[in-house]
């Protein structure tokens, strides 16, 4: 429990000073050779479950402290030990103990009595504080005051649901590669492995269970990839057919690439401004024995990379918030401020405007978001159609909602689609 209380609450202070908890935990992943999988396992969890948490942990923090000015490691450690006793199966002694220590190896020690008295403390008034921070709102709720009252105004019905489903662990989906099994016969070789899942839509099926991809039958040679249920509806969408000349801009880490391609003959280029998330794509595509052609390129600068020849179907996975994905990165929630999203607007009206000039008369753009926010998508999309005439945004199946956005739920992530044909 020492090294899972000393790397979680490394992570938390990361996070809180601004840093992405993805590379963060990258970074320890490669300091620490030395962990086993059960080991990192139980840093992760401890580390998500904390940031999922953090306006509770945060509300009962200010409380307990006498100074707000305590030093960022020592809060993230107050952190972690506070999830760990308030909703850890863990022993309470063995929480405190071993969070004393941590704090001993921290700036000299000079921490360690007050973690030990803080701890001690919330054990004491544990039911109170909780009952407390529960008529707070960013605390009962999890997220920043902001998000809440933007959830709020977006979906009056629905914002309840939206908040609840961002704080829970994510499902686990796979979507079945039909080139090499069809999606019931692979559901009967997780049986047979003693796992079970629900079929979703032609492909995907959603595990009962989380495992580690090495648990699945035939994941290395390119059976199933794992990939969100909401996910899944990009390829189906943009109706690919052999031959055509495709675009997956911004396609990592190669989800959707994959897709696309297990579903026609393509000449597909797979696009992104990051090399090294490029080679995830290209390795996730060498699993699935599929191939495409790998370009590093910025897709709002289409001169650095585009031969000219225009594209039959464009993918615009576009930046976002990633707000819709907020469970699987719980770091966004506390990252994120309002101002934020300037910024993604001119990426994201750059990079549509850009493709736009590369697709053929009578293709079709997907554009796509992981965002719950409409500033990010049908408000968007309203604003790209205004200024472009040649646009006509397509209905989409009747299994979607009418407006393309898909809310977070049991069963999937938050996604939004837009489909647009060219005239």
């Amino acid at each position: 429990m020492f090294l899972t209380q000393s790397l979680a609450g490394e992570a938390v202070a990361a996070v809180l000073a601004g840093r992405n908890l993805t590379d963060t935990m990258g970074r320890q992943r490669h300091a620490h050779p030395e962990l086993e999988p059960r080991q990192r396992a139980a840093i992760q969890d401890v580390t998500y479950s904390t940031l999922r948490r953090y306006g509770e942990i945060d509300f009962i923090l200010t409380k307990l402290l006498n100074r707000p000015d305590t030093d960022p490691a020592v809060r993230a450690l107050l952190a972690v030990a506070i999830y760990q006793l308030a909703w850890d199966r863990a022993a309470p002694y063995a929480v405190v103990d071993h969070a004393v220590n941590v704090a001993s190896q921290l700036n000299g020690g000079f921490a360690k009595g007050m973690v030990n008295g803080l701890l001690r403390n919330f054990l004491r008034h544990k039911d109170a504080l909780l009952a407390e921070a529960a008529q707070d709102g960013k605390a009962r709720w999890n997220h920043p005051t902001w998000w809440v009252t933007a959830m709020r105004e977006a979906y009056p019905a629905a914002w309840k649901a939206v908040l609840h489903a961002n704080n829970q662990h994510p499902p686990m989906s796979l979507r079945v590669n039909v080139r090499k099994t069809g999606r019931d016969d692979y559901l009967a070789q997780l049986q047979a492995a003693g796992m079970s899942g629900e079929a979703f839509g032609t492909v995907g099926i959603r595990l009962q269970q989380p495992v580690p991809v090495d648990k699945l039958p035939g994941f290395f040679d390119g059976y199933c990839s794992v990939q969100d249920i909401g996910a899944q509806w990009a390829a189906p969408l943009l109706d690919v057919a052999d031959g055509m000349r495709v675009l997956d801009a911004c396609c990592a880490p190669g989800g959707k690439t994959g897709h696309l391609l297990e579903l026609a003959e393509l000449e597909l280029t797979a696009l992104d401004l990051d090399r090294g998330r490029l080679k995830r794509v290209g390795d996730n595509l060498a699993r699935l024995g599929l191939q495409a052609d790998l370009r590093v390129g910025d897709a709002s600068q289409p001169a650095g990379w585009w031969d000219g020849q225009a594209f039959d179907r464009i993918l615009a996975d576009v930046p976002c918030s990633a707000s819709g994905v907020a469970r699987r990165h719980p770091d966004i929630k506390w990252l994120r401020r309002p101002d934020d999203f300037a910024q993604f607007a001119t990426q994201q009206s750059a990079m549509l405007a850009a493709l736009w000039g590369c697709l053929k008369a009578g293709g079709r753009l997907l554009y796509v978001t992981c965002s719950v926010f409409p500033q990010e998508n049908q408000q968007h999309v309203a604003e790209f159609l205004r200024r472009h005439p040649d646009a006509r945004q397509l209905p989409l199946p009747a299994a979607l909602p009418v407006n393309g956005q898909l809310l977070p739920n049991d069963q999937h992530d938050g996604f939004f689609y837009a489909l647009l044909a060219k005239d």
